[in-house]
């Protein structure tokens, strides 16, 4: 039996990479650059030769390695397939088997890195001890994780888990980056906060030391204002936290969850931001959801190596 697993998480700058024993041992991580020139054609072979390397290093034999596996930044199908990756410059790529010829015929398995996080937390981070998880990642923007059985949700098209993109507020006038309008990453992103604030302190006339910022208004800002009392710091909150428990309603509904992980760097907020998302959750969620609980993520920047890892133990 193998007794080591590699675990991936590729990003734009980065490409994050764990060693650990098939038992959740973490033993090391590092990382090397991602190397996105000529449509990206150096990032999988360089993956290949860092492991390799490793390997070495640390007297490992392939046939005591259950394998490798790697999330990359765009929706990747049940079959390692990935359809696009813009900022890896990546088309149409067969992950699965590019990464295995890399690597002699190890087994290889991919996946989005959101779904990817989500596995990592439901092992050991915020959901550990369970097997069916929503995960919803609040950043720049909002990806998720569906963990349905201790495994990933992909779809039919890799785009399980998609959650930023569900239609949330269909009269927003506003464009989402995907296209569509009224998107839940419109809303409850960093920078759906601050569009929230702007708008909320522009038709509102309510003090707030949040009006001294001017332009410079953050996500992070407006917790902390929250937690200094501001009342428009408590406005813009609620609207938030209205938009976003509502839609884990909507998605427990479906998924029935044993509990909802929260991460990325909004969710720093802490426990404020939980106690606000988990009312609203609660006022709209299925009687038998309604218990539901909502947990912040713990394994920060390596739920995705984790999660990439996780794939190969069954």
């Amino acid at each position: 039996m193998a007794n080591y697993v590699f675990g991936i998480d590729v990003g734009g700058t980065s490409v994050k990479c764990g060693l650990f024993q098939t038992d959740g041992t973490l033993l090391e991580k590092w990382e090397i650059p991602t190397r996105t020139e000529n449509g990206g054609s150096e990032i999988l072979p360089d993956i290949a030769k860092s492991v390799k390397a490793k390997m070495g290093e640390k007297g490992i034999a392939a046939d005591d390695v259950a394998g490798v596996g790697i999330d990359v930044p765009g929706p990747v199908n049940d079959k390692g397939e990935l359809s696009i990756a813009v900022n890896l410059n990546w088309g149409y790529k067969n992950i699965v088997k590019e990464l295995s010829d890399e690597l002699g015929g190890m087994a290889v398995k991919a996946a989005n890195d959101a779904n990817a996080a989500a596995l990592g937390e439901m092992w050991a981070g915020g959901g550990k001890g369970s097997k069916n998880l929503v995960m919803v990642t609040l950043g720049t923007g909002v990806g998720g994780g569906i963990i349905v059985d201790g495994k990933i949700v992909a779809g039919a098209h890799g785009a399980g888990g998609e959650v930023g993109h569900a239609c949330v507020d269909p009269e927003e006038e506003a464009v989402c980056n995907c296209g569509n309008h009224g998107c839940l990453e419109q809303m409850t992103s960093a920078t759906g906060i601050v569009r929230l604030a702007k708008k909320y302190l522009a038709s509102h006339d309510t003090p707030s030391s949040l009006r001294e910022r001017g332009e410079s208004i953050s996500a992070k800002a407006v917790f902390d204002a929250l937690k200094e009392g501001d009342a428009a710091a408590e406005a813009i909150v609620q609207e938030f936290s209205a938009y976003l428990g509502r839609a884990l309603a909507v998605f427990a509904c479906v998924v029935d969850p044993e509990v909802i992980v929260v991460g990325g760097g909004v969710s720093k907020a802490g426990q404020i931001l939980i106690d606000g998302v988990a009312k609203y959750y609660r006022e709209a969620a299925f009687i038998a959801c309604k218990d539901t609980p909502i947990v912040l993520a713990s394994l920060g920047n390596d739920a995705g190596i984790y999660g990439a890892a996780k794939m190969l133990i069954d």
